[in-house]
């Protein structure tokens, strides 16, 4: 049963309080960022998808809506499909739908005006040159070593694009296209623009010494090089008047270029978009886009508050707000603008996960907020030209198809399995109305995202939050239950919901019999404390402790406990051999090497890292490298000896690896016994997750959300 709460957003205090840029008045300081999420329609146009997408965002609660990338010049300039644009009147009424639509809801809209410049890659399929200040240095790094085949073919398409090096009569174009953007978007309603001045985009490229080689007036010196910025920004002001908030984004630095912008001259530019007129400055980074492991390294950061500092020392000189950004919890943020370090702050990735973040802060239900856990699925999407996705709300996006996907309530349902997949269909049936009995044969609610929790933290976060749900929810949990046609039949559900997972066959290895090879399920049950008979036979006295212990005092449900007994009792060796470099290999090395392990990865593909978003294997792979992990791709003709595995390499040359212990990481396979002996018995069944085949947490939590917009169309006999 849900327990209401008193509202209680004192911890929020700062955050949550109403703010200033200019004219413009906000509810609170959480802005939704801007993020190219491809939901407008082919030819520019603001549709129902985008409307609905920032709408939802809107109901939310935030107190900003920043729209990502609108193109002042649009088709030129375009870095992505589905982009919206500015640069024609006949944009105009799809602009004010959107802006009447979040006006509705209490929160304010700014355009972000943007040209992708030599970032612009998309705009050359259809011929369009990418407009630069010069040519653009050769490009090199390990960045397109990440891509899988056929990610490789969306991203790169088959076009070859052409620079333009733009005359002084093309920099006065791009200036009076942004100045007819700005004016655009104060007649379509908006509240504000903001100007995109970073990530390697039009004037980004002219203020950055590594792809500014002019020797005119538009290069050389900081004062030259961000002349093209100084000339947008006082356009814009002059074609806005002086009382429409007007701000910039800015690089604070780019990292592992040479040259590159710095943070001391990021603080001077950010100075000199003050004096040209700017009511605020939003402070961003960007990198070397050559270099993988960088593109979740500088604004869209994996280190949290990776660009925090940045933005305290840049708002030490200036007199105008600063908005912020980069992975940062909110009552940290909250802390920080209280102590003056930056005053607004333009979430992402967060409001992905839950649009309603700002919502539930100010109703006292923090623990309420559906968790990012940086696996990179909403970005990874823009480099092989989808639309957004996330991983753990399959509505981000396809918020306008929410009124078709209304589930039935006054209906009984069984759930069969208590993974992600299970409580996400049944929190999900249940806040419909519906009676849900959700059927775990373990004695606790996870599955495999437990185990996944301790390869990956933040997994846990989003373990915890369903676990949340279903106990506010008035879901029937029945743990340590089989669930067989009898009980089922007992219940009389009107249909059932399996979610059982995949199995994890041992694949036939030479060698895959011995003591000291583990399967995938072996080595969940070792981490997790429970027991099987086959791996009570391999480590003993260890599983038998941590069964133990977890009986006596429920400790191995606390996966933080879990993860400092493995650091110090886990029974593994020193030298460890993981077969197979998809998703739960890699992250397995990861896990080990970190707890002090040797760790060679062998798989027979010509890639690692399938299964894994794209940008998170652009970081874990490198990461696995430069932590000395052996990854060998492309191998054939695998043997587990007693003390070694021996295989032969891409190249024909044969290998022997010491081994203490071998992990198996393949063999995952959907299974449908279970729905096939349930239909037998003549219940109604949907399958979903793993068990249909292998899809992650992403694919459980869509399956959920599909399974359960599927049985709204099935009536009751």
């Amino acid at each position: 049963m849900a327990v209401s709460k008193p509202a209680n957003s004192a911890p929020y205090a700062h955050l949550l309080s109403p703010g200033r840029i200019g004219t413009l008045e906000v509810r609170n300081r959480i802005f939704v960022t801007a993020m190219g999420v491809s939901l407008a329609e082919d030819d520019g146009q603001c549709g129902d998808r985008i409307i609905a997408y920032h709408e939802e965002q809107a109901k939310g609660g935030a107190g900003l809506i920043i729209t990502g990338v609108m193109g002042v010049a649009w088709p030129v300039g375009a870095a992505q499909p589905n982009q919206s644009a500015i640069s024609d009147d006949r944009f105009l009424p799809g602009l004010r739908r959107l802006t009447d639509a979040v006006h509705a809801h209490g929160s304010k809209i700014a355009a972000q005006l943007h040209h992708g410049g030599l970032v612009a890659t998309y705009s050359a399929k259809d011929g369009h040159q990418l407009w630069g200040p010069s040519l653009p240095p050769p490009f090199k790094g390990d960045f397109p070593d990440a891509f899988l085949p056929e990610e490789m073919a969306a991203f790169a398409g088959a076009v070859v694009p052409q620079v333009k090096v733009l005359t002084r009569e093309d920099i006065a174009v791009a200036v009076n296209q942004y100045a007819a953007g700005a004016a655009r978007a104060k007649a379509a309603g908006f509240d504000a623009v903001e100007i995109h001045g970073g990530h390697g985009y039009l004037i980004s490229s002219f203020i950055s010494p590594y792809t500014n080689r002019r020797d005119d007036e538009y290069g050389g010196t900081l004062e030259n090089r961000t002349r093209l910025m100084r000339e947008v920004v006082s356009a814009v002001r002059a074609a806005v008047g002086p009382e429409f908030p007007v701000w910039i984004k800015l690089d604070s630095r780019e990292l592992e270029k040479t040259p590159g912008i710095t943070l001391e001259d990021a603080k001077q530019a950010a100075q000199m978009a003050e004096r040209a007129g700017v009511d605020a400055v939003t402070v961003s980074s960007y990198h070397d886009v050559g270099k993988g492991k960088l593109h979740s390294a500088s604004n869209i950061p994996h280190e949290p508050e990776a660009n925090i500092p940045a933005a305290a020392a840049i708002k030490a000189v200036l007199k105008v707000p600063v908005i912020a950004s980069g992975r940062i919890e909110p009552d940290r943020a909250n802390a920080k603008i209280g102590a003056g370090e930056f005053d607004f702050l333009a979430m992402g990735r967060k409001l992905l996960a839950d649009p309603h973040l700002p919502r539930k802060l100010a109703d006292g239900d923090a623990e309420r907020v559906r968790p990012c856990i940086y696996c990179y699925t909403c970005v990874s999407t823009a480099y092989v030209r989808q639309q957004v996705r996330c991983a753990v709300n399959s509505e981000t996006g396809f918020e306008y198809l929410r009124d078709q996907a209304a589930p039935p309530s006054g209906r009984h349902y069984a759930v069969i399995g208590g993974g992600p997949g299970g409580m996400e269909a049944a929190r999900r049936l249940s806040a419909a109305g519906n009676k849900v009995t959700l059927i775990e044969r373990g004695e606790r609610l996870g599955g495999t995202l437990r185990f996944a929790s301790l390869a990956y933290e933040p997994n846990e976060r989003l373990l915890n939050w369903l676990r949340g749900e279903i106990a506010a929810s008035d879901v029937d949990v029945r743990l340590n239950t089989a669930a067989t046609p009898d009980l089922l039949r007992s219940l009389r559900p009107d249909h059932v919901i399996v979610a059982t997972g995949a199995v994890r066959d041992m694949p036939p290895i030479p060698g895959n019999d011995l003591p000291h090879v583990f399967s995938g399920d072996d080595l969940r049950h070792m981490m997790l404390g429970t027991s099987s008979p086959a791996l009570r036979r391999k480590t003993g006295l260890f599983i038998r402790l941590m069964t133990k212990l977890g009986a006596m005092t429920g400790l191995t449900a606390n996966l933080a406990f879990v993860r400092q007994a493995t650091q110090r009792w886990m029974p593994l060796g020193r030298h460890i051999v993981i077969i197979g470099g998809e998703l739960v290999g890699v992250e397995l090395a990861e896990f080990l090497t970190e707890r002090g392990r040797r760790v060679t990865v062998i798989e027979e593909g010509p890639k690692f890292g399938k299964g894994l978003t794209l940008v998170r294997r652009m970081r874990l792979i490198p990461e696995l490298r430069e932590h000395g992990v052996s990854l060998c791709a492309g191998v054939s003709d695998v043997r587990i000896g007693a003390k070694a595995v021996t295989f032969t390499d891409s190249a024909g040359q044969a290998h022997s690896v010491s081994a203490d212990h071998v992990i198996v990481a393949r063999g995952a396979r959907g299974d449908s016994a279970l729905a096939e002996a349930l239909r037998a018995a003549g219940l109604a069944v949907t399958e979903i997750g793993d068990g249909t085949g292998v899809g992650y947490i992403e694919g459980a939590m869509r399956g959920a959300a599909r399974a359960v917009q599927g049985v709204a169309a099935i009536p009751l006999t």
